[in-house]
């Protein structure tokens, strides 16, 4: 994704090979990161419904395609497509508005950590110290988006515990701080 990005960056950024290479990575690296979230949410969404349903063990959703069934009759328009996939893809905005951020912060990171980690030993990272580099910028990432992730798997419920549909992201907000928040 990232030398497709680039050629874009090129195209309307102007400016030759050096050029490119010498505009902003950490650009490149956040929208390449963000296009490949979007796309992979569209596989991710729909499996995080059906194993958030399950977990919690909501009434009809004893097997895999009990919790598919029931998920499909939910068709009261507050997931993207309703009318076509029911509730799959409910939290489909609210996970990008979590993903997008999270992958600004980790992959940007991630690469400058492998630059900086390369230049103080003064040769390449090898495999294990890359993970760890994604492993310190992915724990930084998930610090600064867990309030999002809340969020996202309070609305891919759809409800509270007590069957009170949740009403959008400010309505999730409102009553976790009310109910959940500090004491």
């Amino acid at each position: 994704m990232k030398p497709v990005v680039s050629n874009i960056q090129r195209q309307f950024l102007g400016g030759g090979e050096e050029e490119a290479s010498s505009s902003s990575p950490a650009v490149t690296h956040m929208i390449a990161a963000s296009l490949g979230e979007s796309a992979a949410c569209l596989v991710r969404v729909p499996t995080e419904v059906l194993k958030s349903k399950m977990q919690t063990n909501a009434a009809g959703t004893s097997s895999l395609a009990s919790t598919l069934q029931l998920v499909l009759s939910e068709k009261d328009g507050r997931a993207f497509a309703s009318h076509i996939f029911g509730g799959l893809y409910r939290g489909y905005g609210i996970t990008l508005m979590r993903e997008v951020p999270f992958a600004f912060i980790q992959f940007p990171l991630y690469e400058r950590m492998k630059i900086e980690w390369s230049k103080f030993q003064r040769k390449e990272t090898s495999p294990l110290q890359a993970a760890s580099c994604g492993s310190v910028s992915g724990g930084i990432a998930a610090a600064f988006t867990t309030p999002l992730d809340v969020i996202k798997t309070r609305l891919m419920l759809g409800a509270d515990k007590a069957g009170v549909p949740y009403l959008g992201a400010a309505d999730v907000v409102s009553r976790v701080m009310k109910e959940e928040g500090r004491d």
